[in-house]
């Protein structure tokens, strides 16, 4: 079908879904109207934001776009108009769909000036109810070769929006891979990922959302020092909100020494005194990257005030010490991803 033909096609679903109140119904085994990207031209579209650009703003259910196996590099911009955005993976495996882009914090923009933490993200998700399926996100900025760039925070995904779904995802980067964020301090973001891959080196999971983690693998990559290869975690959870990160039935995972990697750190950003980190990570098998004293300071900011605790963790890395807070057995029981998600039961 042709790109017009398809995009006619979908406008009148999401049309007749807004009219009827109803879910756009589709006429495959995809979710709402559908779209496919594909870099050899098979496809509707060769580049990512081209699908999301053809999503209707406001559209009322979902609209999937599906990704033929390949390498789609440029920023990927989800505004906050288009909710209900389904991306879809069509390879064997998430590693044969690659969703890419290189710039880093530091990185100049065309027009003066530098992109920071934010804009050097490969994909920005703004839109509501958006889920990501059998697919990788990364951000292949190359620090070695960028010695002139010091500033080398480098996003693969950074979420804005409530609701959102990774299942079966990789994440790709080094610092700051990924960042889960909300509108504003105010509001509340929760994001789900489940049986997902995430790598990175410093900070590499960072925001003030809500994001659970169920059933992932957490890697750290070895950068080659033998006292501090990195950081795992740096949540900026507003003090107004009992839920920031949980992991749960995960797997911690390294080839960097062990006990050089930390599993987190509190974020002030812009020395606010209010977001209070909160991390809780449990049930799950820590590496022996993971040290004694695995939560630090950042910079005048103690790890001590921040709201980390541990419950029955196992592995090399898991060792319980005075510098490890742990979860009694009844706080344990709040410390769960029905708890984390509010009311909100995404399908796991």
């Amino acid at each position: 079908m042709s790109s017009r033909r398809t995009l006619i096609a979908a406008a009148a679903l999401c049309a007749a879904a807004a009219t009827t109140g109803l879910p756009a119904t589709p006429a495959a085994a995809w979710p709402g109207p559908s779209v496919t990207v594909a870099t050899d031209g098979s496809g509707d579209f060769t580049s990512v934001q081209a699908a999301v650009d053809a999503v209707p703003p406001g559209n009322p259910g979902p609209f999937t776009i599906k990704l033929k196996p390949g390498v789609y590099r440029g920023q990927v911009i989800i505004p906050a108009d288009k909710p209900h955005i389904v991306m879809r993976g069509q390879g064997a495996d998430p590693g044969q769909v690659v969703i890419t882009d290189n710039r880093a914090n530091g990185t100049p923009k065309p027009e003066g000036g530098t992109w920071g933490t934010s804009g050097s993200a490969s994909v920005t998700i703004s839109g509501d109810d958006f889920s990501a399926r059998n697919l990788t996100f990364a951000n292949d900025f190359d620090e070695a070769a960028h010695p002139e760039i010091t500033s080398k925070q480098a996003v693969a995904v950074l979420t804005r929006a409530d609701r959102l779904v990774f299942d079966n995802v990789r994440f790709l980067g080094n610092q700051d891979t990924l960042y889960v964020n909300s509108p504003d301090a105010a509001t509340v973001s929760r994001v789900y990922f489940r049986k997902c891959y995430v790598e990175g080196d410093v900070d590499f999971i960072f925001g003030r959302a809500t994001a659970v983690f169920d059933r992932c693998e957490i890697r750290s990559l070895n950068r080659g020092s033998a006292t501090n290869n990195g950081y795992v975690t740096a949540a900026s959870t507003s003090i107004a909100n009992p839920f920031g990160f949980l992991i749960v039935g995960s797997k911690l995972t390294s080839d960097a020494p062990a006990g050089t990697v930390f599993l987190g750190r509190p974020w002030h950003p812009s020395n606010d005194p209010n977001a209070i980190a909160q991390t809780v990570i449990r049930d799950s098998t820590i590496g022996a990257h993971i040290g004694a004293a695995p939560w630090t300071d950042f910079g005048t900011w103690s790890w001590r005030d921040a709201r980390y605790g541990e419950f029955h963790n196992r592995g090399p890395g898991a060792a319980v010490t005075t510098d490890r807070p742990q979860l009694t057995t009844e706080q344990a029981t709040g410390a769960t991803i029905d708890a984390y998600l509010t009311g909100w039961h995404p399908q796991r």
